[in-house]
């Protein structure tokens, strides 16, 4: 068992970002900690940590151990949960990562009801449009909107998402409707400085790629937002931003046939694959509740997106 602990202290080390910390949470001195780490690393013959005065970081042999570390802590967490009736218990902190206007939109005004039935939890909730790295930065769990392909974490589609191009009924009243995707590059484009590329697909699943030349430079989606409703151009938005202004009409859709790639998910990730800590599985399972493969912000908007479908019924009509 002595070896178990040094395990659980590395594990501790790492999610509290300091060996001070780490002491703290266990009760333990900082000498005994370092002295621990020490041991374990002598005892595997490689560095696990790479330690300077202000921080501590992983090193590439050090985050592959962290996973399969956690995943054994968790396995024993679980199997004295399961004995001691507790299993379905959440608590400690939560550390999530989320997009930022999404978590400022359809994470945070959610949280209350979930905290409410998790007291025993505490959120650490951090907003960013950068993929964190969940094991370096000590995240439980990330939601992420995009197309995973890394087979290093475990994803769980919560929703799909849908990405249009819009524009406002006073841009087109002015500039006319686009009838097809080259007379793009004559309107006026609306991109964040990360929308290098709009990767477009048609009904058919035929794709096709925009470069936007942006008539606003910014790194604020928000930004991008604000200026597609204020008439100033078209531009290519999720419909968890837009959802309801399109089916206001404050927003119109421009070349419906064409959305962004179907690939495209929102997804809960998060780095163990052989067990869920409490803390994670109920919190993803609340989000997964709230979305659902017909999230609420795509309500009255299946004309917009089953274009095809629609058609279909006017010619039979």
């Amino acid at each position: 068992m002595s070896n178990f602990l040094d395990l659980e202290i590395f594990a501790r080390v790492v999610a509290a970002g300091s060996m001070s910390a780490a002491a703290r949470d266990m009760s333990l001195s900082p000498a005994v900690v370092s002295k621990r780490l020490r041991r374990l690393e002598d005892r595997l013959g490689t560095r696990l940590l790479q330690r300077t005065t202000r921080q501590i970081a992983l090193t590439e042999a050090g985050k592959g151990f962290y996973e399969r570390v956690v995943a054994i802590l968790a396995s024993v967490e679980e199997a004295e949960s399961f004995v001691t009736r507790r299993s379905a218990m959440a608590s400690g902190v939560l550390k999530i990562s989320a997009p930022t206007s999404f978590g400022r939109m359809h994470v945070a005004p959610h949280l209350a009801s979930f905290m409410a039935a998790n007291p025993e939890l505490t959120l650490q909730l951090v907003l960013s449009d950068d993929f964190v790295d969940l094991v370096g930065e000590g995240f439980d769990v990330a939601l992420r909107i995009a197309e995973l392909n890394d087979s290093t974490l475990v994803a769980r589609k919560l929703a799909p998402i849908h990405r249009v191009l819009c524009a406002s009924p006073k841009y087109i009243e002015k500039h006319g409707l686009p009838q097809s995707i080259d007379e793009l590059n004559r309107h006026t484009l609306l991109a964040t400085q990360a929308q290098d590329v709009w990767k477009l697909e048609d009904n058919s699943g035929e794709g096709t790629a925009i470069k936007p030349q942006s008539a606003i430079m910014t790194n604020s989606s928000e930004v991008i937002r604000e200026a597609v409703l204020a008439g100033i151009g078209i531009s290519l938005r999720s419909t968890w931003d837009v959802g309801p202004e399109l089916s206001s009409g404050e927003l119109q859709i421009v070349l419906p046939r064409y959305r962004a790639s179907r690939g495209v998910g929102l997804f809960s990730v998060y780095p163990t694959r052989r067990f869920l800590p409490a803390k994670v599985r109920v919190f993803i399972d609340y989000m997964a509740s709230l979305y659902g493969q017909s999230p609420y912000w795509d309500k009255g908007l299946d004309s917009v997106l089953n274009p095809v479908e629609q058609d279909l019924r006017a010619a039979a009509e």
